[in-house]
């Protein structure tokens, strides 16, 4: 896959989360403009490979911010990070809006909860820039009976919407939605068995950093984030987006070493 004039083939690599939010659920990642330089210069030191920007939290419960509250939250810290960094940076939002501008500002990646489907134009707006899209599965309401055939439906059409509009497939890549529209068992169902939506023939991104399928709280997660990490790395996951970057680089190497 390709994100900005980066390729990324043949590992598992890992996204960093950097929320410029208030209420995202794992405080650790919240930053203020004046914080972000810095956190972004100990996620490449850790190990990361990409940066993913968050101005909306999406955590059960969350309530919505505009496209302009989200643009005015994470437009200072992506000028800074592309004019110091040389790393990829996605930012994390379902309007259209809010990805003209964060494109316009050198962002390399949208990463959309909705699969491109929220907003009318979002797949053509990452095509004008020639960007990079994570294609994520979400539903409205909660999944019932078999798993599979929605999400694998989901993704494929789309994927059908993105390349249709122009988005290159080599800059595509997919996200099982785990925690969105899926219940704890759900979660681990899609988890254990995520290689199946290699036969949908894009990259893989795996987002389970922390979340609530763990039990407890929220600080005592790292352990079975870090599992999950080893397990994406098993499965030949593309990516892995967590907060914890160095214990989750270290756990892929040591898979890939293994």
């Amino acid at each position: 896959m390709i994100i900005g004039n980066k390729v990324f083939e043949n590992y598992t690599f890992v996204m960093a989360i950097i929320n410029l939010t208030p209420d995202s659920f794992w405080k650790e990642s919240r930053k203020c403009a004046d914080e972000v330089l810095f956190a972004v210069e100990r996620a490449q030191k850790d190990g990361a490979a990409v940066i993913d920007l968050g101005a909306q939290s999406t955590r059960p419960g969350y309530v919505e911010v505009s496209a302009d509250e989200e643009i005015s939250r994470f437009e200072r810290p992506l000028q800074m990070i592309k004019e110091r960094f040389d790393l990829p940076v996605s930012v994390d939002t379902y309007f259209q809006k809010s990805a003209e501008a964060a494109l316009s500002l050198g962002a390399d990646m949208i990463n959309d909860i909705w699969g491109l489907t929220h907003d009318k134009g979002m797949a053509e707006t990452v095509a004008k820039y020639g960007a990079s899209a994570c294609i994520m599965h979400n539903a409205k309401r909660p999944l019932s009976g078999d798993i599979w055939g929605p999400i694998e439906e989901f993704l494929r059409s789309s994927v059908n919407l993105a390349v249709s509009c122009g988005i290159d497939k080599d800059r595509i890549c997919l996200d099982g939605g785990i925690g969105f529209a899926k219940s704890r068992e759900q979660n681990w169902e899609l988890l254990n068995s995520y290689e199946r939506l290699n036969l949908l023939g894009y990259p893989l991104l795996l987002g389970t950093s922390r979340k609530s399928m763990f039990g407890g709280n929220a600080e005592d997660r790292l352990p079975q984030t870090i599992e999950s990490t080893r397990l994406a790395a098993r499965k030949g996951v593309l990516f892995v987006r967590v907060h914890d970057v160095k214990e989750n680089a270290q756990a892929i190497r040591e898979e890939y070493s293994a």
